[in-house]
This record gives structure tokens, C-alpha cells and sequence, in this order.
């Protein structure tokens, strides 16, 4: 079953910055902000999937990124 999208999943460094993981591939990367952390991954990503048949990678061509943020619970 092909994929139609690709999940990556953004959430606070331990120390500062940014990590970002893409869900269902091997892609991991930081940055200093939210917006350098995405330009990071999509980057990373390219290099990743460039000559890889993406039909063996089970993901359709020209699928979107989603980015989904983990944040931390606000307390009272």
C-alpha cells in the first residue's frame, strides 16, 4: 500500500533547538528554529529519496509533507 503522505514529527532538542523524524524512513535532523528544522528535513529528505525507486519505497511521487508538533503540557 502506497503512502500517500510523508509524517515527520517535530519536537523540542533536549537541550535547544529543534528535532525533527520523519515517520517510515530513516531521515532524522535539528536545527536552530521550527523554520530552519523543516527547510533541514525537507533537504534531507531530497537527498534521502533522490534515485531511490519510490515504488520499492512503497510512497506515492509527489507526496506532501505533514509535520506534526509535539509540545510540551501546560501547567496550571
Amino acid at each position: 500500500m502506497k503512502r500517500n503522505v510523508i509524517q515527520i514529527i517535530l519536537y523540542p532538542g533536549d537541550q535547544s533547538g529543534y528535532v525533527a523524524e520523519c515517520v517510515g524512513l530513516p531521515v532524522i535532523t535539528q536545527g536552530s528554529t521550527i523554520d530552519e528544522t523543516v527547510k533541514n528535513m525537507q533537504e534531507a529528505l531530497a537527498l534521502h529519496l533522490d534515485g531511490e525507486n519510490l515504488e520499492e519505497l512503497e510512497l506515492s511521487p509527489n507526496a506532501p509533507i505533514i509535520v506534526s508538533m509535539e509540545l510540551q503540557p501546560i501547567h496550571g
